[in-house]
C-alpha cells in the first residue's frame, strides 16, 4: 500500500505543478487547439487554447512509477516482484506512452497545420494498431520466471473464461482489439472541458482497486494461497495498482487546470494515452469483458457514434442531432458543465456496477 500511496502523491504533485509551466510553455510555442466552426456554444473562445496538455499526466505517471518502485524496495524480500521494472509496467506504461505518442502526432499536424485535420483516420488507428501489436506479443509471448505472461490466452470476465481459450495468436489480436477500441473510445469523449478527463480518473481508480485487491487475494503469494483456495492468477498486481493510481492521481491534477473553462486541453496526446493505458489494465487484470461495464461512458458514446454512421450511410438519416453524444445535449439546450457533471455520473455508476460485480463474484466463491 505505501508504494502505492507514495505514486499517487508524487503524479498528483508534478501534474498539478507541471501543468500550468505546460500552459505558459504551449502558449508560447503558439501550440494552440485549432477549432472546427460547428456551431457549437462550448467551441466559443477556444480557439487558441493550448493542446498536448496529456504530456504532463503521462510524464507524471512514469515519474511516479519509479518512485512507487523504490518504495517497494523497503518492502519485505517476497513482496517484491523483481528487482527492476516489471514486464507488466513496461507494458502498462509503454502503452500509454506510445499510444501518447501517436495522439501527440496527430496534435502537432494540427498545430502545424492551423487547422483541425491531423492524422487521417486510417492513420491513427494504424499507428494505433503498430503499437498494440507490439506490446501484445510482449504480454503474451515474453513470460517470466514462473513461467506466467503478463496477458492470458483466455478470453476473461473477472478472472479467465476456462472454456474461451483463443491461442496465442488470438490473444494477441483481442489485445489489438481492446486497446484500440478503448483509445478510440476516451478520444471521442474528449470534447468538452474536463469531461475524459474526469471520467478517466473514475475508471483508473476502479482499476487501482481492482490491482491492489488482487495483489491481496494473489496465488503467487504463498502464504495467502495456502490458506485460501480462492485466489487471482495474475502477474504483478502491485505494480498494477501502483500505475493506476498514479495515473488517475496525474489525471486529478490536470483537471485543476482542465476543469471549465479550461486552460488546457489534454489533446490526443492524452485521450489516446489513457484509452491504451486503460486498455491495457483491463487485460492485465483478466477483467477484459468486465471493462465494457467499468468504462461504460466510453462503450456509451463508442456505441452512439457507429450508430450515428451507419444509420446516415445506409439510411441517409441521423438518429442524433450530432455525434460525439455530448453534443447531441449541446445541441439540445444542455450547458456545458451540466453535460459534464451528468456524464460523470453515468460514468461513476458504470465503475460502481462494474466494481460490484467484481467483488460480488469473491464474496460468491469465499461464501
Amino acid at each position: 500500500m505505501r508504494a502505492v500511496i507514495v505514486a499517487a502523491a508524487v503524479a498528483f504533485i508534478i501534474s498539478l505543478l507541471g501543468t500550468p509551466v505546460a500552459i505558459r510553455v504551449f502558449t508560447a510555442l503558439k501550440a494552440g487547439q485549432p477549432i472546427r466552426s460547428i456551431g457549437l456554444a462550448s467551441n466559443e473562445g477556444k480557439t487558441g487554447t493550448p493542446a498536448m496538455g496529456g504530456v504532463v499526466f503521462i510524464v507524471a505517471t512514469v515519474l511516479a512509477y519509479v518512485a512507487g518502485h523504490l518504495a517497494l524496495t523497503t518492502l519485505p524480500e517476497r513482496q517484491i516482484a523483481q528487482e527492476g521494472p516489471t514486464m507488466t509496467a513496461l507494458v502498462l506504461l509503454g502503452l500509454f506512452v506510445f499510444c501518447g505518442a501517436v495522439g501527440f502526432f496527430d496534435d502537432l499536424l494540427k498545430v502545424l497545420r492551423r487547422n483541425s485535420d491531423g492524422l487521417s483516420a486510417k492513420g491513427k488507428l494504424l499507428g494505433q494498431a503498430i503499437v498494440a501489436v507490439g506490446f501484445g506479443i510482449a504480454a503474451l509471448y515474453v513470460p517470466s520466471t514462473n513461467g506466467q505472461t503478463v496477458a492470458s490466452e483466455h478470453i476473461s470476465l473477472i478472472r479467465d473464461i476456462s472454456w474461451l481459450d483463443v491461442g496465442k495468436v488470438g490473444a494477441v489480436m483481442v489485445f489489438v482489439f481492446v486497446i484500440t477500441a478503448m483509445s478510440n473510445g476516451v478520444n471521442l469523449t474528449d470534447g468538452l472541458d474536463g469531461l475524459a478527463t474526469g471520467a478517466s480518473i473514475l475508471v483508473l481508480g476502479a482499476y487501482a482497486l481492482i490491482g491492489f485487491w488482487q495483489y491481496r487475494h494473489w496465488c503467487a503469494d504463498g502464504a495467502y494461497a495456502r490458506a485460501n483456495e480462492y485466489c487471482y492468477q495474475v502477474r504483478d498486481p502491485l505494480e498494477i495498482a501502483m500505475i493506476a493510481a498514479a495515473a488517475a492521481a496525474a489525471c486529478v491534477g490536470f483537471l485543476w487546470w482542465n476543469a471549465s473553462p479550461a486552460r488546457i486541453f489534454m489533446g490526443d496526446v492524452g485521450a489516446l494515452g489513457l484509452g491504451g493505458l486503460i486498455g491495457g489494465l483491463a487485460v492485465v487484470t483478466r477483467t477484459t469483458l468486465l471493462s465494457i461495464m467499468i468504462g461504460g461512458l466510453f462503450v456509451i458514446i463508442t456505441t452512439t457514434w457507429v450508430i450515428q454512421i451507419v444509420s446516415f450511410r445506409t439510411t441517409g438519416r441521423r438518429v442524433f442531432r450530432m455525434v460525439p453524444l455530448h453534443h447531441h445535449f449541446e445541441l439540445a439546450g444542455w450547458s456545458e458543465v451540466n453535460i459534464v457533471v451528468r456524464f460523470w455520473i453515468v460514468a461513476g455508476v458504470c465503475v460502481a456496477v462494474g466494481l460490484g460485480l467484481f467483488y460480488s463474484d469473491f464474496l460468491a466463491a469465499v461464501g
